[in-house]
C-alpha cells in the first residue's frame, strides 16, 4: 500500500503494522487519533503513499487531504467531543516543527480555554512597509 519507507513510522501505520485507530479512509489518505492529541479528538490525515515534504506530494493528494480535513472539521463538530472550533496545522520541515518525516495534517478541535495556541515574541514583530511586501510578492511569483 504504502511505497514509503520502512523505518518510517506513519508508512507503518498505513501498512498496519503499528496499532492505528482509524477515522477515514480511502484509496489516497487515512486519518487516525493523533496518540499525544492536543484535545480529544486531535486527527492526523496522511497520504498513504510516503511523501517526506509538501514538494513531494502529488497536487491532488494535497487537495484531497484539504478536502477530508474539511470533512473531519465538520465530523467533529457534530460528534459531541467537545469542539467549538478547528485548527488545521501541517508543518513542513524540521525548523517548521516537523517531527515525522512524512506529510500529516492535523486536524485540531479547539474550546475555549484549552491553554493551546500559536504564540511568538511580539517584539520582534514589525509591521512591513509595502514596498517589501511588493518586493516579496514579486519574488514568490517569479519562482511560479
Amino acid at each position: 500500500m504504502s511505497a514509503g519507507s520502512k523505518d518510517c513510522l506513519f508508512c507503518k501505520l498505513v501498512n498496519r503494522e503499528l496499532p492505528i485507530s482509524v477515522v477515514y479512509e480511502d484509496e489516497k489518505v487515512i486519518s487516525f487519533m493523533d496518540i499525544q492529541p492536543i484535545n480529544p479528538g486531535h486527527l492526523l490525515i496522511i497520504p498513504k503513499t510516503h511523501a517526506t515534504y509538501l514538494k513531494d506530494l502529488k497536487p491532488d493528494t494535497g487537495g484531497h487531504i484539504f478536502k477530508i480535513a474539511m470533512k473531519l472539521s465538520e465530523s467533529l463538530r457534530n460528534s459531541g467531543i467537545r469542539c467549538e472550533g478547528v485548527n488545521l496545522f501541517l508543518a513542513d520541515g524540521e525548523v517548521a516543527g516537523q517531527e515525522v518525516f512524512h506529510v500529516h495534517l492535523h486536524v485540531i478541535p479547539r474550546f475555549g480555554g484549552d491553554g493551546f495556541g500559536f504564540r511568538f515574541d511580539d517584539s520582534y514583530y514589525v509591521l512591513p512597509e509595502r514596498e517589501e511586501l511588493d518586493d516579496i510578492a514579486r519574488k514568490i511569483t517569479e519562482t511560479l
